[in-house]
C-alpha cells in the first residue's frame, strides 16, 4: 500500500500514522509498490555482499588449513621438477609427487648437522582416493594426532587410518584392504597383498584426517623391492637416525617421495637448500617463500574479485539513489499532503531513509545467504576433488563491519534524493494537482 492509499484511507486521522513504528510500516508499503525497482536494488545489494562474504569466507578458511600443515616445516626435500608441487603434494596432499629419491641421498641430509627433524614420506597409492602414505611415527606426532581406536601402525602391512578416511571408507579395526596405483583411481589394484586396519585417529582438523599412514617398509613391499625390509621389520629406527650408524644403504631400489625438513637453527635456511640444489639429485623446496608465492598469486585474483564485488555494491547505491529520486519527483504530491496533515519534514525524510535502510538491510542478508550456499557448494567440491572440508558456516567480525557499510551505502543513497524534502513548496505543489 502506498502513502497516497494510507492518505486516503485515514484522512484527517493521518497525523496517527507518523509513529516510529508506522514509518517502517509505510517505508515497507512504498518498497512493494515499486517491486521492479526495490528488487533491482537489493538484487544488486546481495550479489555485491553475496561475493565479499565468500571471499572472505574463503580467505579465512584456506589460511588457516594452509598455515595449520606446514607449522614446524621449514624445507621440503624430493625429486628435480616444480618445487611448488612438491609442496603441495607433500604437506597438502593434493598434487602428484615430482617423483622419488634415492633412500641413501635421503639420509645424508637427514644426518646433516643443520637438520633437527627430518620426516620421511613414501606414497604412490590410494584406496578409494585417499592416499597412502608410508612415513614414521614422527609424521602423526608432528600434526599432534592422537589415536582414537586401537594402535598406531608399527610393522610392515598395518595402517591407521585418519578419522575421514574411516568415516567414510567403513573400514574398522580388523579389516583387510588393497590399495591401487596412483592417487585417483582403483583400476590398478595390488591385489596380491592386503593392508590390515590397526588404528583410527581421533578427528585432527589437519592432512592427516585424509590420509592412511602405515610403515614405509609397506609401500616397499607392495611395490616388490628385491632387497625391501621383511615383514616387522624396524625401517623406522633406519629412517628416523634411531641407528644412524647403519642407517647408509648402498640399495638403489629403496626410494623415498620427500622428506619434511625442520632445521636446527636459521642458518640450515641459509646453506642447506643451496648446497642440495646445486650439489645432488634432489631439490629442496622452502615452504615459507613458495606457500607466500601462492598466496601472493591467489590473491590477485581474490583481490580483482572483491574489486568487482565493490563496485556492485556501488551501483547497487547508485541504483537506490535513482529509484529514491524518481520516486520522490512521483510523490511529490503525496508528500505535499503529508505535510498539510501534520507530518514533519524530518519524519518524512527519516522515512525515505528507511527505504534505503530496509533495501540494504535486505541485501546484506540474502547476500550472506548466498555466500553460504556458495561456501557449501564450493566445500562439496573441495571434499570430493581434494578431501578438504570448508565446513565453517560462523558469522566473521568482518562481516559485522560490512553490514555496517552496506547500512551506511543504503544511507547515504537515500539521503541524497531525500533532501527534496525540504526543498518542497507545499502551497505550489497541491495547487498544480
Amino acid at each position: 500500500m502506498s502513502i497516497r492509499r494510507y492518505v486516503l484511507n485515514f484522512g484527517n486521522q493521518f497525523h496517527l500514522m507518523i509513529l516510529p513504528m508506522n514509518l517502517f510500516k509505510i517505508s515497507w508499503a512504498n518498497l512493494k509498490d515499486k517491486k521492479l525497482n526495490s528488487f533491482l536494488s537489493a538484487l544488486l545489494m546481495t550479489l555485491g555482499i553475496g561475493i565479499i562474504s565468500m571471499l572472505l569466507l574463503l580467505n579465512k578458511q584456506l589460511d588457516e588449513q594452509f598455515r595449520r600443515n606446514i607449522k614446524g616445516i621449514d624445507m621440503v626435500v624430493g625429486a628435480k621438477g616444480s618445487p611448488l608441487q612438491l609442496i603441495l603434494s607433500s604437506i597438502y596432499q593434493i598434487d602428484s609427487p615430482t617423483g622419488n629419491v634415492s633412500l641413501d641421498e635421503a639420509q645424508r641430509v637427514m644426518k646433516n648437522p643443520l637438520v633437527k627433524t627430518a620426516i620421511p614420506l613414501a606414497m604412490g597409492d590410494n584406496y578409494m582416493s585417499y592416499r597412502i602414505v608410508g612415513t614414521s611415527p614422527k609424521y602423526p606426532n608432528h600434526f599432534e594426532a592422537t589415536v582414537k581406536e586401537g594402535k598406531l601402525f608399527a610393522t610392515t602391512m598395518e595402517a591407521t587410518l585418519g578419522a575421514r578416511v574411516a568415516s567414510v571408507t567403513g573400514l574398522k579395526i580388523g579389516d583387510t584392504f588393497s590399495g591401487a596405483h596412483g592417487f585417483d583411481n582403483m583400476d590398478d589394484v595390488h591385489s596380491n597383498k592386503k593392508y590390515k586396519v590397526v588404528g583410527i585417529f581421533e578427528t585432527n582438523n589437519s592432512v592427516i584426517d585424509q590420509l592412511i599412514l602405515t610403515d614405509i617398509s609397506s609401500v616397499w613391499s607392495i611395490h616388490e623391492h628385491a632387497d625391501a625390509p621383511g615383514q616387522g621389520a624396524n625401517v623406522t629406527d633406519m629412517l628416523t637416525g634411531a641407528d644412524a650408524d647403519s642407517a647408509h644403504t648402498d640399495d638403489p631400489s629403496q626410494e623415498i617421495t620427500s622428506l619434511l625438513v625442520k632445521f636446527r637453527n636459521p642458518m640450515g635456511m641459509v646453506a642447506l637448500p643451496r648446497f642440495i640444489n646445486e650439489n645432488t639429485k634432489m631439490q629442496a623446496a622452502s615452504v615459507a617463500f613458495e606457500i607466500n608465492r601462492l598466496f601472493s598469486l591467489l590473491g590477485i585474483g581474490i583481490d580483482t574479485l572483491r574489486a568487482i564485488a565493490l563496485i556492485i555494491i556501488l551501483i547497487a547505491g547508485v541504483s537506490v539513489f535513482i529509484s529514491l529520486y524518481n520516486s520522490l519527483k512521483e510523490r511529490k504530491y503525496e508528500m505535499a499532503l503529508m505535510l498539510s496533515m501534520g507530518a514533519t519534514r524530518t519524519k518524512l525524510f527519516v522515512m525515505l531513509l528507511l527505504e534505503g535502510i530496509m533495501l540494504a538491510l535486505v541485501g546484506y542478508g540474502a547476500g550472506v545467504l548466498l555466500s553460504r550456499v556458495g561456501l557449501w557448494l564450493f566445500s562439496r567440491a573441495a571434499e570430493s576433488d581434494y578431501h578438504y572440508s570448508f565446513a565453517d558456516f560462523s558469522l566473521l567480525p568482518e562481516e559485522i563491519l560490512l553490514l555496517g557499510g552496506a547500512i551506511l551505502i543504503g544511507i547515504l543513497a537515500a539521503a541524497i534524493p531525500s533532501l527534496g524534502i525540504y526543498r518542497i513548496n507545499l502551497s505550489r505543489t497541491l495547487a498544480e494537482e
